[in-house]
């Protein structure tokens, strides 16, 4: 009787798990995340993962033509595939053009040839972008299926157009993740974020929020320079698209006003202290991981470190290599100093790398961050590095390449937490100097373990707020509770210019009157003077 019970009780207990199991699934929600490319990718992945652990469906759209992208390697989530009209090759060649002149040439360009070479080079990948664009909108079989599958969400990355344009067409709530715009423009016209040029620096300007008064100035004019130049060449180009496709006039930024939620892909950590609204939730770190066990010969050659430690080194997933004289350059920097060193690198190897280093085609980044012998990070300066290092507490030597890097960069430095050196304009002393300074400094390590403090210091971890504004979203068909009404004023309304000019046509009024009341009294009394001076003679 008593082994018929237990069975009772266990079959019981089984069915409850497979009721509440198929309940959870049954209230998960039907994801759709627009393509993005690169480190936006990485990124993005582990969020997935955890909304699928969450009982969710997602699916992903995939380009035929793709750097990243893989639909073909296993995954838990779904592809939807559709096809470009622009290949492999194409892409690339674009791409290695951009980080040529990003990497090379900028530094010896005066400021307006770089700018209108930087602004070439954007218009020619956002024409390629938008003919991804095609490849969904324009494609009957692909909406017919996304119209079908009734989705509850669409998460992407603004990085690539088209993703508001998609939630208008399928009727869906809107989440951005976003890490940022130049001069914050995405942010300050579409989401209505207050950024004041006084203490806010705008995105790739270089500056901190403690500025004198030319940085002042120079923020004033970037945010300005920055959405003239937006404004006749990003938008004009996507409203164009977009005023095609739907047969009428349309704003893609009064499209991407209407996302429900911002993910953005900073924290206080890492950013300097600024204005916010309510459905803008920061996220930065969704990536960062605890540390897995390394593979045994990277462990092996780390132990021989000794009390000296390792440093890592990788340039992110875009550079693989840099020329031969570059590599050399660098490789006689590290054969100078006496760590062991671990270093991403795909190119020649070069002729004066040093016993004490290792190259690899691949590194375990996060797991060699969180090592107890490390003591440095040489880093591109691309988000997901910087962030793993503040995660795990490592000082940064930081070789900016491209985009936000220079800019991540003077956030760390400015933050204590790292040094900044031109690929362009060190040689290997300088490298090697840099390098020492940021593990004999202890500073640097205090730093970087006060913003790994203040990381791990909040109510929940990055990927688990973010997936809970992405359920909130769903949960309540969106979040437009949470949308200030600055999206429905003017520009001058924003500003309040109509009031200012209402009060001041008001005091001009007064001051019109007074002045002519205080001149009809001067005319009375003159004319009484006068006349009595009639009547004495």
């Amino acid at each position: 009787r008593l082994m018929v019970t237990v069975h009772t009780v266990w079959c019981l207990s089984l069915a409850l798990l497979l009721v509440l199991s198929a309940t959870r699934i049954a209230h998960g929600g039907n994801i759709l995340v627009w393509y993005t490319e690169g480190s936006h990718w990485i990124n993005l992945k582990p969020v997935l993962d955890t909304l699928i652990d969450r009982g969710h469906h997602v699916t992903v759209l995939v380009p035929s033509t793709s750097m990243f992208m893989n639909r073909s390697e296993p995954s838990r989530f779904h592809y939807e595939p559709f096809d470009v009209s622009i290949s492999l090759e194409v892409i690339e060649a674009s791409n290695e053009e951009f980080l040529q002149f990003s990497m090379y040439e900028i530094d010896h360009m005066n400021y307006i040839e770089m700018y209108i070479k930087f602004i070439d080079l954007a218009m020619i990948e956002l024409r390629n972008n938008l003919k991804y664009l095609d490849g969904v909108v324009k494609s009957g079989t692909i909406m017919k299926r996304l119209k079908e599958a009734k989705y509850d969400l669409l998460l992407a990355d603004p990085l690539y157009p088209g993703s508001e344009l998609l939630a208008d067409l399928l009727n869906l709530p809107l989440v951005f993740s976003l890490r940022f715009s130049p001069a914050l423009n995405w942010e300050r016209h579409c989401g209505q974020i207050p950024a004041p040029p006084s203490f806010v620096p705008g995105a790739m300007s270089k500056l901190t929020d403690t500025m004198d008064f030319s940085e002042r100035l120079w923020n004033f004019l970037f945010y300005a320079v920055q959405d003239i130049v937006m404004q006749f060449t990003y938008w004009k180009e996507v409203d164009n698209y977009y005023s095609e496709f739907k047969g009428e006039p349309t704003s893609s930024c009064e499209l991407m006003s209407k996302a429900d939620i911002w993910l953005m892909r900073t924290y206080w950590d890492f950013d300097f202290p600024h204005p916010y609204l309510p459905n803008i939730k920061f996220v930065g770190g969704i990536h960062c991981r605890p540390a897995k066990p390394l593979p045994k010969d990277m462990e092996e050659f780390a132990q021989r470190s000794g009390d000296a430690g390792i440093v890592v080194f990788s340039l992110g997933s875009f550079i693989n290599n840099i020329t031969t004289e570059k590599a050399n350059m660098v490789a006689s920097a590290l054969a100078q100093i006496p760590q062991k060193v671990l270093w991403r690198y795909s190119g020649k190897v070069p002729d004066t790398l040093g016993a004490n280093t290792r190259i690899y085609q691949w590194i375990p980044q996060n797991d060699l961050l969180a090592h107890p012998k490390t003591r440095a990070f040489i880093t591109h300066g691309g988000t997901n590095g910087i962030y793993e290092a503040i995660y795990h507490g490592v000082p940064m030597v930081g070789i900016p390449m491209f985009a936000d890097q220079p800019d991540n960069l003077v956030h760390m430095m400015a933050k204590g937490a790292a040094v900044m050196v031109n690929l362009n304009f060190i040689n290997a002393e300088g490298l090697r100097d840099a390098i020492n300074t940021v593990i004999n400094d202890k500073s640097y390590k205090e730093n970087a373990m006060r913003l790994s403090k203040i990381h791990h210091d909040r109510p929940m971890s990055p990927r688990d707020e973010a997936v809970f504004w992405i359920e909130f979203t769903m949960r309540n068909k969106g979040a437009k509770h949470l949308r200030v009404q600055a999206h429905e004023l003017t520009w001058y309304q924003y500003h309040s210019l109509d009031v200012l000019a209402f009060l001041l046509t008001v005091a001009l009024l007064l001051v019109f009157f007074f002045i002519k009341i205080c001149c009809f009294c001067v005319r009375r009394c003159c004319s009484r003077k006068a006349q009595g001076k009639r009547k004495f003679e």
